[in-house]
């Protein structure tokens, strides 16, 4: 069973022990983060980015790492997050498995892998870990802090539980809580993991591992991070060359699912199954309402930062623009100057990793001007 933590990765220790939300507590822990730019003299030009579930820290080539990262055309030298003005600092969630502490690391008190021993994890405890990372790094307060998807919580949670550490936000296709679609989704992920005899209670290897579980999960996560727009656009319903289809007579037939096949294959052995039970678990359990006495928009009005752009895709259905104006109205709320964008991309959620087009200049506007 292997950690997938890219080249060139930092690491830093967080407090020992790191208390969790639902309780227990980590101890020996860290974050993997990368970092571009220079810090001024007053470490005010700080940029943090908190990620979607899957990302690792490496959001972009760096002299540790010249590799292309999950998001190279929106992070370097006069891209819409300018690194000859900003310094940037990109962490790995805590409970991954891409460098930073998760069910797939080793417990240092038993001297084998947490799997489900692993502490209950919440969105709170990957903002606080991010927090601690910014600190450790001597930065107390960031020009903007950027999340994207599940980072989208975690930039919500990191606002609330810390004021004043951020004079912006940027909160991109994110969400103050889980709607039931989303959750039934992954409550499907979930089973599909669990189901996989491979799975094996959480405690499996190399040699066996829920490759089919996982192979699910993912397929049902693709499908719900583009549109159905773009599915129809890019496939319509052209059928596979009869040298590519499967012999088996229910196998694959039309290329829309060879796609979503060599999509899933090309990432099962690239996530630890633990982690994505744990990280999903911990999106479906996010709730700003909970904060606010059972109201959404009462719990982000909490939340008090300057200057707030929300971005969404108009065909996102994992996360439906109404989240992303919902945001907005209750950052409003609270005193923010708060706008919300919803952007014409027929790629749904996963539009802030393709669309650059679109998501660069609604991004790179709002930190040109501050």
């Amino acid at each position: 069973m292997t950690e997938f933590t890219p080249p060139g990765s930092r690491f830093l220790a967080l407090s020992s022990p790191f208390r969790m939300k639902r309780g227990g507590a980590l101890r020996e822990a860290h974050i993997a983060y990368e970092t571009w730019g220079t810090l001024d003299g007053g470490g005010g030009n700080a940029i943090l980015i908190v990620t979607g579930l899957s990302p690792d820290a490496h959001a972009a080539s760096n002299p540790a790492n010249p590799a292309p990262g999950w998001w190279e055309p929106m992070l370097g030298p006069g891209k819409p997050i300018d690194t000859d003005r900003w310094f940037v600092v990109c962490v790995n969630s805590l409970g991954s498995c891409k460098g930073s502490t998760g069910p797939a690391s080793i417990d240092p008190a038993t001297g084998q892998r947490y799997r489900l021993s692993f502490p209950e994890l919440s969105i709170e405890d990957i903002a606080n870990a991010a927090i601690e990372t910014v600190r450790a790094l001597g930065i107390d307060q960031l020009a903007c802090v950027i999340g994207n998807s599940m980072g989208g919580m975690t930039a919500l949670a990191l606002l609330l539980q810390h004021p004043g550490i951020a004079r912006t936000h940027i909160n991109i296709s994110g969400s103050a809580q889980a709607l039931p679609f989303s959750i039934a989704i992954r409550s499907l992920q979930r089973e599909a993991i669990r189901l996989d005899p491979q799975w094996n209670g959480g405690d499996y290897d190399d040699e066996h591992y829920p490759e089919s579980g996982m192979r699910m999960a993912r397929k049902l996560g693709v499908i719900t991070y583009r549109s159905a727009l773009e599915w129809d656009g890019r496939f319509g319903r052209v059928r596979l060359d009869s040298d590519q289809s499967d012999d088996d007579p229910f196998g694959l037939e039309f290329q829309v699912e060879s796609y979503l096949e060599g999509h899933a294959r090309r990432f099962v052995r690239h996530f630890d199954p633990n982690c994505y039970l744990y990280l999903g678990r911990a999106m479906d359990w996010f709730d700003m309402a909970e904060y606010g006495n059972g109201d959404v928009i009462a719990g982000l009005a909490k939340i008090h930062v300057p200057r707030v752009r929300v971005i969404g895709a108009n065909t996102d259905i994992l996360f439906p623009v109404q989240q992303q104006q919902q945001i907005a109205d209750g950052l409003r709320a609270g005193g923010a100057e708060a706008e919300f964008i919803g952007l014409d991309s027929p790629q749904g959620h996963d539009a802030f990793l393709v669309d650059y087009a679109r998501f660069g200049p609604a991004i790179g506007n709002f930190l040109r001007s501050l």
